[in-house]
């Protein structure tokens, strides 16, 4: 191959505009307790293309793990969701989301007690009204007597958690299916929920 071919077309690679996962992927970013449980539920659905654990919703910047779970930085764990709009909707990941937290509590979820774990959604100006109609659905056809307590909240910047944090169900598989299982997660929604809320075996 000539050098003038080889080099158009190394001119074309550089020229080509960059793939943006914006253009493909749309996000939500929700809270639902421990974020490994959030995470590992979610990656678990089609559509999802990702799910990364993360602290949002406070008053400070690049928020540590040990900062957040002692309560002073106004942060709640919560996990940015990546999907594919084409495959699933905003309103059906709400849906699910709904049928895999315990909306009944805002002290917390499960084993998890105090204002970083309690279950909240965090939405965009274009997300709002989607997200209100999701809250209203589930006060009118829970199969509990419970309230809803699960908060609606603007969202602001989410801050990813660290590394370690990320993956960890599948970084630390036996750790997580004690915790999970101590915990009382799978137990508590299928009390609530019942078959609904039964997601792929952990």
């Amino acid at each position: 191959m000539k050098w003038t071919t080889i080099s158009s077309l190394l001119f074309l690679l550089i020229a080509a505009p960059a793939y943006s996962a914006s253009e493909q992927t749309e996000t939500a970013i929700l809270a639902g307790g421990c974020f490994w449980c959030v995470e590992s539920d979610f990656e678990k659905l089609e559509g999802v293309t990702e799910a990364i654990s993360g602290y949002t919703g406070g008053h400070t910047d690049n928020p540590t793990y040990k900062q957040v779970s002692k309560g002073g930085t106004g942060h709640i764990e919560a996990v940015k969701v990546v999907y594919d709009p084409a495959i699933i909707s905003y309103a059906q990941i709400l849906d699910y989301f709904w049928k895999h937290i315990d909306p009944t509590r805002d002290d917390g979820q499960f084993c998890d007690t105090g204002s970083p774990y309690r279950p909240a959604i965090f939405y965009t100006e274009e997300q709002s009204s989607l997200a209100k109609v999701s809250k209203e659905n589930i006060v009118n056809t829970k199969p509990f007597k419970a309230p809803i307590k699960t908060e609606l909240i603007k969202a602001s910047t989410f801050f990813p958690a660290e590394l370690y944090h990320q993956d960890y169900y599948k970084k630390n598989p036996l750790r997580y299916r004690y915790y999970r299982h101590g915990c009382g997660r799978d137990k508590r929604i299928e009390q609530l929920w019942g078959a609904e809320g039964k997601t792929k075996k952990h």
